[in-house]
């Protein structure tokens, strides 16, 4: 079984992300249980480029594989914002709350046929070689017009689903099934699984 790295130190990202690498044949380490004090800086102008940020740091940190992911909320009455900078959205230091309330200022006014928005994750796959391989989920929904649900973290109590209800009133292990991060982690896990016995680094041509 291979160790890989998670690039984060963020507990709920971990709480969300390894089970969904389970049975993939990885030893997966939050970087925090490696080095104490783990951060790295989001100054990317994308969502790849931060979690390629964040998959490199820890590689050049640890000299192992690191995977990372950037997620951002893209809403169309606020013209794709705040998109890559989701998580800092009310400034430096904000809470998620602090978020969430920043967005809901922003959309007094917007009619219920016009709070369409999407969520992005990418994930980066970094190797010490250099080479790296990329994964993204995307998940549709809109913005409520107040918080609902104790669940999950971030924009989740606003977030709003096909069926009505908001990421934050699901379970994990529904979120796990619809979320924007399942399907991106998903993605790689299935990546992971097809190659078997052979080792995910270097990760091929093509993906330097």
């Amino acid at each position: 079984m291979t160790r890989l790295v998670l690039a984060t130190a963020n507990p709920h990202k971990v709480q969300e992300i390894a089970p969904l690498l389970e049975g993939a044949a990885v030893d997966l380490v939050p970087v925090g249980r490696l080095i104490d004090g783990w951060e790295v800086e989001e100054i990317g102008e994308t969502l790849e480029g931060n979690a390629a940020l964040k998959a490199r740091a820890a590689v050049r940190a640890t000299g192992e594989a690191a995977v990372a992911d950037d997620t951002g909320l893209f809403v169309d009455a606020l013209d794709g914002g705040p998109g890559v900078r989701s998580s800092r959205y009310a400034g430096p230091g904000c809470s998620y709350a602090d978020n969430v309330r920043k967005l809901l200022a922003a959309m007094t006014g917007v009619g219920e046929g016009s709070r369409g928005a999407r969520f992005r994750s990418v994930v980066v796959l970094a190797c010490p070689d250099g080479s790296r391989r990329v994964f993204e989920g995307v998940l549709e929904g809109g913005i409520a017009t107040e918080p609902r649900g104790s669940g999950g973290f971030g924009y989740d109590p606003v977030f709003v689903l096909p069926d009505g209800s908001t990421i934050a009133e699901l379970s994990l292990e529904a979120k796990n099934r619809v979320s924007h991060r399942a399907l991106a982690f998903t993605a790689f896990a299935a990546w992971l699984r097809s190659r078997e016995t052979k080792p995910i680094c270097p990760c091929g041509p093509g993906m330097g």
